[in-house]
This record gives C-alpha cells, sequence and structure tokens, in this order.
C-alpha cells in the first residue's frame, strides 16, 4: 500500500473538546506554589495572599493545555 503526504492540506489548531486549561503559579523566591487550578483569577489570589504573608513578589505562572490540530473544513 502506498501513502501520500498531502503537504498543502490547511489545518487548525483548537483546545481538546472536553478538557480544561489548567493554571498553576510557584514563588520564586521560597519553595511555595499554588495547588493547580481551572480559575485563574483564584491562582492569581493565592499569589497576591502568598506576597501579603511574605512579601515575596515574583512568581512563575503557567496555563497548559491539551491542543486538537485537525484539517481546515
Amino acid at each position: 500500500m502506498t501513502r501520500a503526504v498531502l503537504r498543502y492540506v490547511e489545518h487548525r489548531i483548537t483546545q481538546h473538546p472536553g478538557t480544561d486549561v489548567t493554571f498553576e503559579a510557584e514563588c520564586l523566591n521560597c519553595d511555595w506554589k499554588a495547588k493547580p487550578s481551572e480559575d485563574g483569577a483564584a491562582i492569581d489570589l493565592e499569589c497576591m495572599r502568598h506576597t501579603g504573608r511574605t512579601g515575596h513578589q515574583s512568581f512563575r505562572r503557567v496555563c497548559t493545555s491539551l491542543a486538537l490540530v485537525v484539517r481546515a473544513e
């Protein structure tokens, strides 16, 4: 069986259906980490609370999602 690779077919990338975006944060001054959440605002509030308790102001925030590439129609 011979297979052809169609390089001219247009594709699009979207968030995978049935999955959510996950937000995370960690302090760059200590080992504190926020519990991962689907609510980005909740993560921001946790970072601000940590700043209020410790004075630490630098955080790494990560947003993770699952992508799906499909042929454009």
